[in-house]
């Protein structure tokens, strides 16, 4: 952060200096053409004060406004390079968030959130084609847990692929509460669009940053 203070800082002086001068230059261009005419002006027929008073006014606009789109360009420039610094910092974390997610024979850390009225709670795992693939009985709890990918029928792990986990809350044998549990992704690229960050995980997915719930260095697991 250090080193993108220093540069905003010698940034702007360096601009705004080279526009001043050329401005200076310019005003004393404008300056010699005025005393020119006023020189040269028919005395028939003299120059209205006026239209001097009027070209000053104009001049002095336009050296505002180049002052002006010279900051807005330095302040777009050190945005840029804040949010390029934003993007790099979002690359290679896992980010937690309620979106599919891809298995690749590794464990996927699931985010459940069952209603605190039920008894008894399943999570419901889906295909990318939202066939059910697996139902199991967890606990009645928001502590995250790993999902293996093992058939509990069969022992054999599941086909790699995209997933989705959905947590359905029982109570009393009634159905009161489903929703998409949040899981863990691997970011593998973050991009700028509009106001926006969007986020992408392994298998394509796209997250927004702002519905991001938590982020982990996955290499602290």
């Amino acid at each position: 952060m250090e080193i993108s203070q220093t540069q905003s800082t010698t940034a702007v002086p360096q601009a705004t200096n080279a526009s001043a001068s050329a401005l200076s230059s310019d005003f004393q261009d404008f300056i010699e053409l005025l005393t020119a005419q006023a020189q040269y002006q028919d005395p028939l027929e003299p120059i209205d004060s006026t239209e001097y008073v009027s070209q000053l006014a104009q001049f002095s606009m336009l050296e505002q406004q180049v002052l002006t789109n010279e900051l807005m360009s330095l302040q777009y420039e050190q945005v840029a390079k804040t949010t390029m610094a934003s993007l790099s910092g979002w690359v290679g974390m896992e980010a937690r968030a309620t979106t599919p997610a891809t298995f690749d024979g590794s464990s996927i850390t699931v985010s459940p959130n069952p209603a605190a009225i039920s008894d008894d709670v399943q999570l419901v795992v889906r295909s990318e084609d939202g066939e059910e693939i697996q139902r199991l009985a967890i606990p009645v709890s928001a502590e995250p847990f790993s999902w293996d990918g093992i058939d509990t029928s069969t022992g054999e792990t599941l086909p790699q692929g995209v997933y989705s986990f959905h947590v359905e809350s029982y109570a009393n044998g009634e159905l009161i509460l489903t929703e998409m549990a949040e899981v863990y992704g691997k970011v593998t690229e973050a991009q700028a669009q509009g106001g926006d960050i969007v986020l992408i995980l392994e298998g394509g997915q796209p997250v927004l940053s702002a519905n991001v719930t938590a982020i982990r260095d996955p290499d602290a697991f």
